[in-house]
């Protein structure tokens, strides 16, 4: 099994990286492969909790940063950057909405951290952003893009691939796993990280109509390799795959129509 120089997570907003990868994440940065996050907005339009500290966006974007630096430490990440861009405030009915940014600026952004950190994996939202958050839907292609165009040789992986047999709102049902990985072994760290995000908690339990925040724990983590394609069904073959499939990783069954 051929080393990682490294992997990147790429995220729209501060605690993607803990809830779609956050077990994984903790499972690399203790096997001793370098991990770093790259962060595309301050948070400030989420929600704040109730957190008496971040009643402003302003604030709340100050307090986010903070968590998100909380929960790298617990996950055993070793660098945090972030891009900078305003996180739009939540419509009526909790619409959602992406992010002010030239895409092709973005693009650039990605790709050229992606260069300068020297990883060989990036990971980063889905096609239809879990739950179509429109500033995942964002990230996913600006990432595809830079690693498609400018960085051709990195793995491009992409989170909460759908598992047909486990039932989550956060699947990207265009997006079948290739990897499913049962987290539990490196599930407290993950709860750490979770723990961190407190302006977060209410949303991670209502959601799901849920008394803690380790019950909001997703312990199945699932992946699909994008760059490079893999063909029909196969495997994908890689650096990734197998660090996955050492720590326990399956890959789940599709059935054909009929079948």
């Amino acid at each position: 099994m051929s080393d990682l120089r490294g992997v990147l997570f790429v995220g729209a907003h501060p605690d993607d990286e803990t809830v779609m990868a956050g077990g994984t994440l903790a499972m690399l940065g203790a096997q001793g492969v370098p991990v770093t996050v790259l962060c595309a907005t301050d948070g400030r339009g989420g929600e704040s909790g109730g957190v008496a500290e971040a009643s402003t966006p302003e604030a709340l974007a100050a307090v986010r940063q903070e968590e998100l630096r909380c929960a790298a430490g617990a996950l055993g990440i070793d660098g945090l950057t972030w891009l900078g861009y305003e996180d739009p405030v939540m419509g009526p009915d909790e619409e959602l909405f992406g992010f002010a940014a030239d895409e092709a600026a973005l693009i650039a952004q990605v790709a050229g951290h992606i260069l300068d950190k020297g990883v060989s994996v990036v990971i980063s939202h889905g096609t239809d952003g879990e739950y179509g958050h429109p500033a995942h839907v964002q990230v996913h292609r600006a990432v595809a893009r830079a690693v498609r165009e400018q960085a051709p040789d990195v793995l491009f992986y992409s989170v909460g691939a759908l598992v047909p047999e486990i039932e989550d709102r956060l699947w990207n049902a265009s997006d079948p796993a290739h990897l499913a990985l049962d987290i539990t072994p490196w599930v407290e760290a993950k709860h750490a990280a979770m723990l961190c995000h407190r302006t977060q908690h209410a949303l991670f339990k209502r959601r799901r109509k849920l008394a803690t925040v380790r019950e909001a724990i997703r312990t199945v983590e699932s992946f699909r390799r994008q760059w490079p394609p893999v063909d029909g069904r196969a495997a994908p073959d890689d650096p990734f795959a197998a660090r996955l499939r050492s720590a326990g990783a399956w890959q789940p069954r599709f059935h054909e129509a009929g079948e």
